[in-house]
């Protein structure tokens, strides 16, 4: 049974419609033509695979900051937190994290704290790899306030393939670290903004599993983690 659900895995609700959608597409191509049929049939099972929602063990204890998704660590720098979220331009450490489009593409919560402010900023679909798509890409953008009273600042962005983002939260609801709050459809990236003086524990390349891996520590002292191809 364990070998088997490594296999078969949940598929989020969110991702029926088009699955449903890429089937019935299959099946009239296989009207016209096997060749067709069979392309559909693979873009059924890629869908399947896209929208697939494997559970995550995700570190219980308080402070842990976990990656909100899937993905490889492309870029940590200093930047200023989403305009619309009216946190001025104090300059915070971003992380970001790219997702291709084989990636489970559910978004998780990095910690826990309560939503302040939620805001939807429409905007271009670049590249999701470059610095730019921050500013300029279509983007929900979650400020969350701490146990300790800090905000942290998490952001899903729309990319070159990504055309939608969903989200599950609104302002004053409670989250917990791990917790599922999101999606984002096709190829994209998501950005952390850690509190001032918290260090990423993640260096530019590093794998990310979405509830799991950890990003930061908001109570340790480590200082920012390097590393190098081995």
């Amino acid at each position: 049974m364990s070998a088997l659900k490594t296999v078969i895995v949940p598929i989020n609700k969110a991702g029926w419609p088009f699955i449903a959608l890429f089937a019935i597409v299959s099946v009239l191509l296989f009207t016209w033509s096997t060749v067709l049929g069979w392309v559909g049939l693979v873009l059924t099972a890629w869908c399947v695979y896209f929208f697939r929602d494997p559970d995550r063990v995700t570190p219980t204890r308080p402070g842990l900051v976990v990656s909100p998704a899937d993905g490889r660590v492309i870029m940590i720098t200093k930047a200023s937190p989403p305009p619309e979220l009216g946190m001025g331009d104090v300059k915070l450490t971003r992380v970001s994290i790219f997702l291709n489009v084989f990636d489970v593409h559910v978004n998780r919560v990095p910690t826990d704290g309560v939503v302040h402010s939620a805001e939807y900023h429409p905007g271009k679909f670049l590249n999701a790899s470059l610095d730019k798509a921050s500013d300029d890409n279509e983007r929900m953008s979650i400020r969350m306030t701490l146990p300790d009273g800090r905000d942290m600042v998490f952001v899903q962005i729309a990319g070159l393939v990504a055309r939608r983002i969903v989200w599950w939260v609104a302002p004053g609801q409670p989250l917990r670290a791990g917790e599922r709050y999101g999606l984002i459809r096709f190829g994209s990236r998501c950005d952390v903004y850690l509190p001032d003086g918290v260090a990423p524990l993640v260096a530019v390349g590093q794998k990310m599993i979405a509830g799991e891996s950890i990003l930061a520590d908001l109570v340790g002292v480590e200082a920012q983690r390097e590393g190098e191809v081995r």
